[in-house]
């Protein structure tokens, strides 16, 4: 049990580095949740929910991809 603190005091030390000190990354996901929810809906008003949520797949995606590729480039 005594080697096991020091090597841990140690990984704690490396855990803080400088390397890990970067901007966090915006969330794209809830894009994607929330337009497949609401093509969902949009689709059961045209009586056909799969339409809606294809849609709303393809939107949110195409928001979460402008999203992470406008965070990437701020990180540069």
């Amino acid at each position: 049990m005594t080697i096991f603190w020091p090597r841990l005091a140690l990984a704690m030390v490396l855990w803080h580095d400088a390397a890990m000190q970067r901007p966090s990354a915006k969330a794209g996901g809830c894009f994607l949740t929330l337009f497949i929810l609401a093509g969902f809906v949009a689709g059961l008003a045209i009586h056909n929910p799969m339409k809606g949520v294809l849609g709303g797949t393809a939107i949110g995606a195409l928001l979460a991809l402008l999203l992470w590729m406008i965070d990437r480039r701020r990180a540069d």
